[in-house]
């Protein structure tokens, strides 16, 4: 049966065509059989031919550019954070088991205030922690350790305690605990400065040398603090934080950063000063990463492939972007052009990294291998994720990712205090608001109410030492009008004055001053009316009082909005890190406070 299908001498008998054949050919066309064309028109998923041919007609068989992307190989050149320097500050190591939220911002515990003592719900927690450390030892060293470490029992007639004494709130928390509780931060402060727990103490063993270290490790766990001076990155004159940080003989710079939240956008490329020397090389770890590429996708972005639906949840026939929407612009002709041209290669960069991608070797399906380098650092080319010169933000000159190890989420608490800055035209002042003082107590108390206590207090200090109310004294006989010098405004509204940079007759700053406080007639001399708020206290506390002053360019009409909050996140390791730090805002325009000079008052 098989011999009879083979034809002996194909050639010959193709040529003397011996064996006859039958050739019919014909035209595949449709006939229409109805005039409605919906169901011709449907792309039916079991219609592949007609998908085929619709795929055909848009051009989608044509070959354009390049294969698709099959593997990728990037090469990236890592070196760790391994130098720190706050503000001025002298260098530290880097700290990569911090957040670095932490180590910028962290500000002195609040143990004093107005010049007195402050933050009574912290030194008792302190205080009681301790006593159940040192419990074992019996009631003997427990009585010791409270007349060692008493709380302050303030003084009614001392105008020091005024702080104190002023607020119903404050005085009434201080004599409840006086004589009754052991104040832990005073302990704190003498283990820190180099004591012994057991100093001035019948009955203490050396055990307990061991429990005070143990005790101070608590604390510096409980709240992050710097323990002596301040915190160097704090600049007081700019009201934000400067700091800067070393990798590979690169630094990064901090110039302005007051937004409570750093990344990579905080910090900016230090061009090398010249004639400086070089910062330490440290050591540069490369890694080459080999993955497949992913197309780029978002939600709602319309799909590449022409039989593909989209889910509808972006309508882009709604979108009507201005202008000026570039990110928006950006975001629509990506969709709608440039969809298939991106792909996605991710790799994981460790934290406190500055991570460099020297190139990306690219293979396609057709077995092409491209290698693809950086996108050039020209100024005038724009780009995304580099690091700009610092003064010179227009400017990229690395083409580094810093990846600083910085916290995912920080949760702030309610502010400590709360300093407004504004400008008053009327005046031709500048104004330190206290919107929000901290008690001695611990507690937060509103400015206005805290000024009209703490003047109650002195005018009540004034009847006692008198022994009559304030009263001015009479006017002339027959005269109708009364000269007055000058208004007089809250006591949480402290003044800042132009003064003159040094050598410079053009330039000024602005400096803190203060408003007298006087009452009618008094003989005395009167007394300034000092700030509450730690930010306005600068240089008054800590030894010889110094002048404070303020950049006048960092005061817009807008105005400032300083405050000081707890701030907490979780750490990596599972840890929480609690610190207090301060936060720059805009305020809200300009003040009024009512200041006027040379008037007359009509008397009765």
């Amino acid at each position: 049966m098989a011999g009879k299908l083979i034809t002996p001498d194909l050639a010959a008998v193709l040529a003397a065509r011996s064996i006859p054949g039958l050739v019919l050919s014909n035209r595949l066309e449709g006939r229409p059989r109805a005039e409605a064309f919906d169901r011709a028109l449907r792309a039916e998923v079991r219609d592949a031919l007609w998908m085929l041919t619709r795929q055909w007609q848009l051009g989608e068989f044509r070959g354009d550019d390049a294969g698709s992307p099959i593997t990728a190989k990037v090469r990236v050149d890592t070196a760790a954070l391994d130098g720190y320097r706050g503000g001025d500050g002298p260098d530290e190591p880097f700290d990569d088991g911090t957040p670095l939220e932490t180590v910028v911002e962290r500000l002195p515990a609040p143990f004093t205030s107005a010049g007195v003592e402050a933050a009574l719900d912290l030194r008792l927690l302190m205080g009681r922690y301790w006593l159940r450390l040192v419990a074992y030892l019996g009631a003997t060293v427990r009585s010791a350790y409270l007349l060692v470490y008493p709380v302050h029992r303030p003084d009614p007639d001392d105008p020091a305690d005024a702080p104190i004494c002023a607020h119903p709130q404050a005085w009434s928390a201080y004599q409840a605990a006086a004589g009754r509780l052991m104040d832990g931060a005073k302990l704190y402060q003498h283990l820190i400065g180099g004591g012994s727990a057991s100093d001035g103490i019948a009955g203490a063993d050396a055990a307990v040398d061991a429990l005070g270290e143990r005790f101070v490790a608590w604390f510096d766990r409980l709240i992050a603090s710097p323990r002596s001076g301040g915190n160097a990155a704090f600049q007081p004159p700019r009201l934000e934080y400067r700091f800067s940080a070393t990798a590979a003989q690169r630094t990064l710079v901090a110039e302005e950063y007051d937004q409570g939240r750093l990344d990579w956008y905080s910090v900016d490329a230090s061009a090398p000063t010249p004639g400086a020397p070089e910062p330490p090389a440290g050591p540069t770890e490369k890694h080459v990463f080999t993955m497949l590429p992913t197309a780029v996708t978002w939600g709602g972005m319309p799909n590449t492939r022409w039989w593909s639906f989209e889910d509808g949840q972006t309508n882009f026939g709604d979108i009507r972007p201005d202008t000026t929407d570039l990110a928006k612009l950006l975001l629509i002709e990506f969709g709608l052009v440039y969809a298939n041209d991106w792909f996605l290669v991710p790799f994981t960069v460790p934290a406190g990294r500055l991570a460099t991608v020297r190139g990306v070797a690219v293979t396609n399906v057709f077995g092409e291998r491209t290698w693809v380098r950086a996108a050039s650092s020209d100024p005038a080319r724009w780009s995304l994720f580099t690091l700009s010169e610092a003064g010179q933000p227009r400017q990229p000159v690395d083409l580094g990712l810093a990846i600083l190890p910085t916290a995912a989420k920080v949760l702030d608490g309610p502010p400590v205090d709360e300093v407004l800055v504004a400008r008053d035209e009327l005046a031709n002042l500048v104004w330190g608001i206290e919107k929000a003082i901290p008690l001695p107590s611990g507690a937060r108390a509103h400015g206005a109410e805290a000024a009209y206590e703490t003047l109650a207090y002195f005018t009540a200090d004034y009847v006692r030492r008198n022994g009559h109310e304030p009263t001015p004294p009479p006017g002339a006989e027959g005269a109708h009008l009364r000269y007055r010098v000058m208004t007089t405004v809250p006591e949480n509204w402290i003044p800042f004055i132009p003064v003159h940079l040094d050598g410079d007759v053009r330039e000024t700053q602005l400096q803190r001053a203060s408003m007298p406080r006087t009452f009618d007639g008094d003989t005395a001399p009167p007394t300034p009316v000092h700030p509450r708020t730690w930010l306005l206290r600068q240089g008054l506390d800590g030894g010889a009082q110094q002048p404070y002053f303020l950049y006048e360019e960092e005061v817009s009409r807008a105005g400032v909005r300083v405050t000081r909050a707890f701030r907490r996140t979780r750490w990596r390791d599972g840890r929480v890190w609690v610190w207090l730090g301060a936060r720059k805002q805009t305020g809200r325009g300009e003040g009024s406070s009512g200041l006027a000079f040379d008037g007359l008052l009509d008397l009765p």
